[in-house]
């Protein structure tokens, strides 16, 4: 459907260029539109607008005119930059655009959402073919090395403490929850934090005198539950700001004697254990070491133990499409990371370990749920987010971070799954 509606009035709507409001210096590509010819704006707008014809959305750009079918609404500010960023970098431009402030969407996970369910065929089939001579290559300088993992995790764990106390709930976990029900309130939050740990430590067996390897601490729930078991807990983390915090953590509960936290890359971890725990920890590995990764899960588990690992997933099919660009997510919040797949994971696990698969479940919609609650509380705590330091156009990166992996697992196109590896015992 295209038709054209009055012309809108107001601030809010405008075409022509915004003044951007944040820190050149620091946002270069967000303040700074692409140099883009006029037939790659128009090549572009052409195949977006060919797309979403035929989408449940609506785009509304600033001269009237309406893409779509119906559904949640996009007000394209600024349609000359949109193009121009789009028809240069991509699904980068994308959201590059949107923190840039040319474009909004007062239900931004709703328009997203429909964006994510049609993510395998916006682009026509022709074009997708040709993917590696438009899309950009990861950066070699976000390999997860040894040296760049430490750079990597550094540059998104250790924003500041304080910015993640915002959104998130009193045990400070940062990973999707498990609730009782839906919808779900933000004073049930912690609990299904605690629920969904418990349910990892149930399924690695922790109990009273476990040697427990956690790999990727967070902010120290998760060990401190495990020593509250009475299992002797070793943590792994290179956040400088999350080992801190969580040895805090672990002196006030009074379990300094069960609970070690370690600045140290998994790779250099040494030792045996009854148990390992990795919870969304992969994601953060890249395809290159997932066989590292796995393997040491392997040789670090005495015989007999048992692995109790959650990871976020996505189809399989996108993942090795994607697994060699460059994304808005990797360039803005999580360097170096990439989704795998479950038969990524499963595929891993079988060729380079002697690790057997012996439970896998699934529970996306509760990682939507939680989602939704912590980009709420972030959203609702913008002034101190802004009195932290964070000016509007990280705020606007962090929304729009949160609705994108809400909008994913809504869609189905993301899905986060708990699995239980277990090694067989040794003959006697």
């Amino acid at each position: 459907m295209t038709q054209v509606e009055p012309r809108p009035s107001g601030r809010h709507r405008t075409s022509g260029r915004r003044t951007f409001p944040g820190d050149t210096g620091r946002w270069p590509d967000v303040a700074a539109v692409p140099r883009a010819s006029w037939p790659v704006r128009a090549v572009t707008a052409s195949i977006l607008a060919r797309a979403l014809r035929r989408l449940p959305l609506r785009v509304r750009h600033a001269d009237g005119t309406v893409l779509g079918r119906g559904g949640p609404l996009m007000d394209v500010r600024d349609p000359k930059a949109f193009h121009a960023r789009i028809g240069t970098r991509g699904l980068i431009g994308f959201g590059e655009s949107y923190m840039a402030g040319e474009w909004e969407a007062p239900d931004l996970v709703g328009a997203l959402t429909v964006l994510a369910a049609e993510a395998s065929d916006l682009i026509p089939a022709r074009l997708q073919r040709l993917r590696r001579l438009w899309a950009q290559r990861q950066p070699h300088t976000q390999r997860n090395t040894l040296d760049g993992s430490r750079t990597n995790i550094s540059r998104h764990y250790d924003l500041s403490n304080d910015l993640f106390a915002l959104f998130l709930d009193e045990t400070l976990t940062y990973s999707g929850a498990v609730f009782r029900g839906f919808p779900a309130d933000g004073s049930q939050l912690a609990t299904a934090q605690q629920r969904k740990i418990d349910r990892l430590l149930d399924l690695a067996d922790v109990r009273e005198g476990t040697r427990l390897l956690e790999i990727g601490t967070g902010w120290g729930e998760l060990a401190l539950r495990a020593a509250a078991r009475g299992a002797q807990v070793t943590s792994l983390t290179l956040s400088r700001e999350q080992r801190e915090l969580a040895l805090e953590r672990v002196r006030r509960a009074g379990y300094a004697d069960r609970v070690s936290v370690d600045l140290c890359d998994y790779r250099e971890a040494h030792g045996t254990y009854d148990a390992v725990v990795s919870v969304e920890m992969i994601e953060a590995v890249g395809a290159e070491f997932w066989p590292v990764y796995f393997r040491t899960l392997d040789e670090r588990l005495a015989p007999g133990g048992r692995v109790a690992l959650q990871a976020i997933t996505m189809p399989h099919e996108r993942m090795l499409a994607s697994r060699h660009t460059h994304t808005w997510i990797q360039k803005y919040v999580f360097p170096g990371g990439l989704i795998p797949s479950t038969r990524a994971i499963e595929d891993a696990v079988r060729e380079h370990t002697g690790l057997s698969m012996a439970a896998r479940d699934g529970f996306g919609a509760h990682y939507a749920e939680t989602l939704r609650l912590w980009r709420e509380r972030f959203t609702g705590r913008a002034d101190e987010a802004a009195a932290l330091g964070f000016d509007e156009t990280f705020r606007r990166l962090w929304t729009f971070y949160l609705a994108y992996s809400e909008a994913g697992f809504r869609s189905g196109y993301l899905d986060v799954h708990q699995y239980l590896f277990t090694k067989e015992a040794s003959a006697r």
